[in-house]
């Protein structure tokens, strides 16, 4: 079938590029191959068909994109805005621009998600009685109480999102573009206070009217209470009076009218109206007595909705003024739920934000700068070094994903549900029964988490125009197409694509599939010429912006001819085709298209495990797959001489590309290997670089500490050092002292033992001796030095520079070499 990725409405279809040129040789060879039987152009020219909305609705169904909508749809919160985003998800023609805008609004929802705005719930908000009440007022009808109350709830809650806006962003103003654009959104819709407060002041939270609604209306329910007090008690007291053995009454209402109903004998001698009888339900009854106070009760009951409905025309009407408020909020609100059901969805199932650009380039230069969403720090380390045309590591089928989660939660329900059951009929009989179906149940859970669905992985680099995968049946090729056509439609509308790792994904026009299992190829490609025919429409539709996904290409015809045929085809797509084909097939010769023809070509294809003789649904890369059918059945058993027969009739050149596939394969795994090892290499060295620049860091930090330590042990000994040599010279003083009265010695004054304790000073040098005696009679005949003059020390055999004269004491101050002395002016000569 085809799947175009077109909107609703009748649009142009794209063509090629050159509409005017004339068919390539590849083209032309592909409609020599059409049969001649087919009437009418399948190489199509601009304008020469349109998809309608019959083809749109099979080409999406292919691809089952409703089911992926529901499922996006039903993380929406309200009803409305389920059924918007099935609208927004299923108008698939979107240009790139709107495209980028709805992925930032998803990762602006998760940002808000994730900062906890609440939940980001909408569940409270009653979208559809908000939009009946909006219909209502807008025709001139009065609003009912429920009404009322859930546009109370629509404008609180908008209130409430517009206050976690407003903290986030005074928290930190960063926040405000991190919410971009549904910023604007929520800032910009008017909050109706006024008709919040006025219905809340009227208007239950169940949504009946207040009695302090209005006078009348208190007025008018007292009233009403006791007329009913009064005619339930009348008839009350007639049900007892009229008591029988034969009959039973009882109480009941009818048409808001207190009435009497009598089972069994019909005979009774209560007197009253008879409104009906029956033998089943028996004989109603309204008391003669009961009559005027029923009548009163319902002119009383008329007047309180008369006096509700003046409460809620009152109200209507302070609605009208805010009408377009409230409609434009209510439309505000659906649209964040539908970015809420896109952002929930993607968190759910591990989405990434993913990188899209426009495959617009010319020459098989692929863009390198990846968008918003995807940096190369977050991207493999291989991601930015290389031009990928389409990159979706680790990438999973959404729809698998989904019924795998849905059979994992249904099974731990039934085992919780198991477990329940046990404890209640502890002391019952059963119980080894009961155990043995809980442990069985635990088992399918343990299998169902072991066994997730199985991610593809599609690098394809920019020069690569058509690539072919191969494969046996049942190994993953169908899923894989799938994958492809699945993310690329999800990217395009703003949802997240479910891989694990940064994807980059060319926003495309158009895609295009012919996909189906062996029903539906039984159903809608009966025959083989309806398969070409819708290749050939493929062909005439897809432009250098397409993507198209073909599955077993060339197949459902003599083989050769089908081989033949999907080269052609092939060839046809590279040349002047779409932007990207993928396709599968068994025919092995369109596996040498990558070694014959031009380099946009690329094999793939789906792993298989001989020993275990099942498919691991994975793709190796580079290596086209090949035939396992014969080793299959020599490892089932079957007789050596039929397999040797089979292989001599298979023809040694088939044999010998085996083994160049098997050869390439090998080195395929040991490629991958050495690049895995790498890798770990690579990770490895960072983390052994990180060592090394920590201990670095210790080491000089120990050796900071080393020499203040040092340091600190320098000034300690000096201190010590210090102490010693003063305590040294205080002894030295005294036994000098002691000496001098038998000598005439002149002890060196306070200042000068102090100019010893200096550590240049010279310890030897540091007192004077005087061989004369102090004699009064010869200091006033002393010589007397001015500042500067160098005078004679006769002690010491030096001169020294006078440094400070005090005559009144007779002392000096001079320097000696690097010794200052102060000495009597008697020690001294000119």
């Amino acid at each position: 079938m085809l799947v175009a990725q077109r909107s609703l409405a009748l649009s142009p279809i794209p063509t090629l590029s050159n509409p005017s040129a004339s068919p390539s040789a590849a083209a032309r060879r592909f409609a020599r191959l059409l049969p001649g039987a087919l009437p009418g152009p399948l190489l199509l020219g601009p304008g020469d068909r349109r998809p309608g909305p019959s083809e749109l609705t099979d080409t999406l169904k292919i691809l089952e994109w409703d089911k992926l909508c529901g499922a996006v749809a039903a993380f929406a919160g309200t009803a409305l805005g389920r059924d918007a985003t099935k609208a927004q998800l299923s108008h698939v023609d979107v240009s790139f621009e709107e495209s980028n805008k709805l992925l930032k609004e998803t990762a602006a929802a998760v940002e808000l998600i994730n900062y906890g705005a609440g939940g980001f719930d909408f569940a409270g908000v009653d979208t559809v009685l908000v939009k009946s009440a909006i219909t209502r007022v807008s025709r001139g009808s009065p609003l009912n109480g429920s009404e009322a109350m859930a546009v109370v709830g629509l404008i609180k809650y908008a209130d409430a999102l517009q206050v976690t806006l407003k903290t986030a962003v005074k928290e930190d103003s960063e926040w405000y573009s991190r919410f971009m654009p549904i910023t604007p959104m929520l800032m910009d819709v008017a909050i109706s206070q006024s008709f919040v407060k006025s219905a809340q002041l009227v208007i239950d939270e169940d949504g009946s009217v207040k009695d302090s609604a209005s006078s009348e209306l208190r007025r008018s329910r007292d009233q009403v209470r006791s007329l009913e007090r009064k005619v339930y008690q009348l008839v009350d007291k007639l049900i007892r009076q009229g008591k029988s053995e034969t009959s039973t009454s009882e109480m009941c209402i009818v048409n808001g009218r207190c009435c009497i109903r009598v089972m069994g004998d019909r005979s009774t001698t209560l007197g009253g109206l008879l409104l009906s009888s029956d033998s089943s339900s028996g004989s109603m009854l309204e008391p003669i007595a009961a009559i005027p106070l029923n009548d009163e009760l319902q002119q009383a009951r008329a007047l309180v909705v008369k006096a509700e409905e003046d409460v809620l025309s009152r109200l209507t009407d302070k609605m009208l003024e805010e009408i377009d408020d409230i409609q434009y909020l209510l439309q505000t609100i659906i649209s964040l739920d539908v970015i809420t059901a896109r952002a929930k969805y993607s968190l759910a199932y591990g989405g990434t934000y993913p990188d899209i650009y426009l495959p617009s380039y010319v020459g098989g230069e692929c863009p390198e700068v990846l968008h918003e969403g995807v940096t190369t720090q977050s991207a493999p380390f291989n991601l930015s070094n290389k031009k990928w045309k389409l990159y979706m590591p680790k990438c999973y089928h959404p729809l698998l994903l989904k019924q795998h989660h849905e059979n994992l939660q249904k099974a731990k329900k039934d085992a919780a549900d198991a477990t329940f059951e046990i404890r209640r009929n502890s002391h019952g009989g059963g119980e080894e029964e009961g155990r043995a179906r809980l442990a069985s149940m635990k088992l399918r859970v343990s299998e169902l988490e072991e066994n997730r669905p199985i991610p593809v992985d599609f690098m394809i680099s920019g020069n690569t125009g058509v690539l072919v995968i191969t494969g046996p049946n049942t190994g993953g090729k169908t899923i894989s197409l799938k994958t492809v056509g699945l993310s690329s439609l999800m990217a395009k509308t703003g949802v997240y694509v479910i891989a694990s790792e940064p994807v980059k994904i060319p926003w495309f026009d158009g895609i295009f599939a012919d996909i189906g299992d062996e029903q539906s190829l039984t159903q809608s490609l009966s025959t083989f010429s309806g398969h070409l025919r819708q290749i050939g429409a493929i062909r005439s539709r897809s432009t250098n912006k397409s993507l198209v996904l073909l599955d077993e290409v060339g197949a459902g015809t003599n083989p050769l001819e089908g081989a033949a045929l999907g080269m052609s085809i092939l060839e046809s797509f590279a040349e002047a085709g779409s932007f990207l084909t993928i396709a599968t097939t068994h025919h092995g010769e369109l596996k040498t298209l990558k070694y014959s023809s031009s380099a946009a070509f690329e094999n793939a294809c789906v792993e298989f495990d001989e020993l275990s003789l099942k498919p691991t649904y994975k793709i190796l890369w580079g290596v086209p797959g090949r035939s396992n059918a014969i080793n299959i059945a020599e490892r089932l058993g079957l007789a050596n001489v039929i397999v040797d027969g089979a292989r001599k009739l298979l023809g040694t050149a088939s044999a010998e590309i085996n083994e160049v596939i098997v050869d390439m394969e090998r080195f395929k795994q040991s490629f991958q290997q050495d690049l895995q090892d790498a890798e770990r290499y690579l990770m490895l060295s960072k983390e052994l670089r990180g060592s090394l620049l920590l201990a670095k860091k210790k080491i000089a930090d120990h050796g900071v500490k080393l020499k203040r330590r040092k340091a600190k042990a320098i000034a300690d000994s000096a201190a010590v050092a210090r102490s010693l040599l003063r305590h040294k010279l205080h002894q030295f003083r005294e036994s000098t002292e002691m000496k001098s009265k038998s000598e005439n010695i002149v002890i060196p004054n306070s200042h000068s033992m102090e100019n010893l304790e200096h550590p240049k000073s010279n310890t030897s040098s540091g007192w004077s001796i005087s061989s004369q005696t102090t004699n009064p009679m010869n200091a006033k005949e002393c010589y007397v030095p001015a500042v500067g003059d160098t005078v004679n020390i006769p002690s010491l055999g030096k001169d020294a520079v006078v440094l400070k004269v005090e005559e009144s004491k007779g002392e000096i101050l001079v320097q000696a070499s690097n010794m200052k002395l102060r000495l009597k002016l008697t020690d001294i000569k000119s």
